[in-house]
């Protein structure tokens, strides 16, 4: 099962133990992770959903709507951001850091 360590500005993780085929929002939001608003509810709509994955090389590179959403963040584009909904587990993840912004809108 992947372990998801959501790590926030201040440093403060939280680590989560999640099921394959949940996305890294949505084990986020239904543990009440700070910083991971999901205002569309995981539909690609809206980017408040935006992380920097330490290793976003385990997914499939984003889709051109995701691309394009990731220049609308409230926080930086890195070479690392993701939208969380778009970030599927999958057996083959063990441990993933997920570092998020400091604020979404």
């Amino acid at each position: 099962m992947p372990k998801v360590t959501y790590v926030q500005q201040d440093g403060t993780e939280t680590v989560l133990d999640l099921p394959p085929g949940t996305t890294v929002m949505r084990g986020a939001v239904a543990a009440g992770v700070r910083g991971i608003v999901a205002e569309c509810g995981g539909n690609l709509m809206c980017a408040t959903c935006h992380v920097y994955a330490a290793d976003a090389g385990l997914f499939p590179d984003a889709t051109a709507d995701e691309d394009e959403l990731l220049d609308c963040t409230a926080e930086p584009r890195r070479d690392n951001s993701r939208l969380s909904c778009q970030l599927t587990l999958t057996e083959q993840i063990g441990d993933l850091v997920i570092h998020v912004p400091g604020a979404q809108t």
